[in-house]
């Protein structure tokens, strides 16, 4: 994401010079945050309201870090979307839109604000508040775990062209997942390297029973038939008439496409993805759950 140093809102008693901004929604939240909605809003000690928030990242004229909270979601949408554009947009929040300014930053901002101090945390006695600071992402562990979903909900293409499909299945047609249950998807494992940056490289799945994949793809079927937390389940677009289905859970994350395969990371397994096949159970799964999924508005 990219932002802008010319626009300013209130933060404590100095103006906030805008570096980026991010949307806190039950559709689109920083999933690094949390598993769902209501678990990134309680990360920054905020009320999950039905409408969201949009979280404004930035340096004082002190350069210390700060993050305004505004219930002005729509403004901050319109932001985002210009800077991914490549154009300007002063984003200045009117201040009867700010809902709070936090000390530090939630998320890792790569940049900084020309012309004042390095970025540091507010002084404590102007805080009020612990600094806040992006979770560790240097061991592998639930954010970096979600993180890695998000790169491959990204790079799908990327991705997908790496999976032989026919390693999915064994030489007499068995699931590679092993004991012929409804329960057992065709599944198979590509090594990622998630050392330095959280992005993952796969490589080519090597087909294999997996107990995990069976956790997972039961916690996600039960979701359907009792709703999660908002947000845990999330449908974006996808090309043609797919899906990008993005779901979470206690230790798992699942990236899908409504008509392809499914790919799995665990806690458990550092550095793992484990791609899904298609087999007899996936696609009512995906269409079940893209149903009861959270769609940006």
């Amino acid at each position: 994401m990219a932002g802008t140093d010319e626009g300013a809102v209130a933060a404590a008693d100095d103006a906030l010079y805008v570096l980026t901004a991010v949307l806190l929604t039950p559709a689109k939240f920083p999933s690094v945050l949390g598993d769902d909605y209501p678990e990134a809003c309680a990360a920054l000690g905020l009320a999950p309201l039905a409408d969201g928030y949009g979280l404004v990242i930035g340096q004082d004229g002190d350069g210390a870090r700060w993050t305004v909270v505004v219930d002005d979601v729509s403004l901050v949408a319109v932001a985002i979307a210009s800077w991914d554009c490549g154009m300007e947009y002063d984003l200045s929040p009117d201040e009867r839109s700010v809902v709070a300014a936090l000390p530090g930053w939630p998320l890792a901002v790569a940049v900084a604000a020309p012309g004042v101090p390095e970025p540091h945390d507010p002084d404590p006695e102007i805080a009020e508040r612990p600094p806040l600071a992006p979770p560790d992402t240097t061991i592998w562990g639930p954010a970096q775990r979600r993180l890695g979903a998000d790169e491959i909900a990204l790079q799908w293409a990327v991705w997908r062209e790496q999976i032989d499909d026919g390693a999915f299945a064994n030489p007499d047609g068995a699931s590679a997942a092993g004991d012929g249950s409804k329960d057992a998807e065709e599944a198979g494992r590509a090594d990622s390297d998630t050392s330095g940056e959280p992005g993952v490289d796969g490589g080519q799945p090597k087909p294999q029973g997996h107990n995990g994949i069976r956790r997972v793809l039961a916690e996600a079927r039960a979701y359907v038939e009792s709703p999660p937390p908002l947000g845990r389940v999330r449908s974006s677009f996808a090309p043609g008439d797919a899906r990008t289905l993005r779901a979470d859970g206690p230790g798992w994350s699942l990236v899908a496409r409504t008509d392809d395969i499914a790919f799995v990371l665990l806690d458990a397994e550092p550095g793992e993805v484990l791609p899904v096949g298609r087999g007899p159970e996936l696609p009512g799964l995906l269409e079940a759950l893209d149903k009861m999924a959270v769609r940006p508005s």
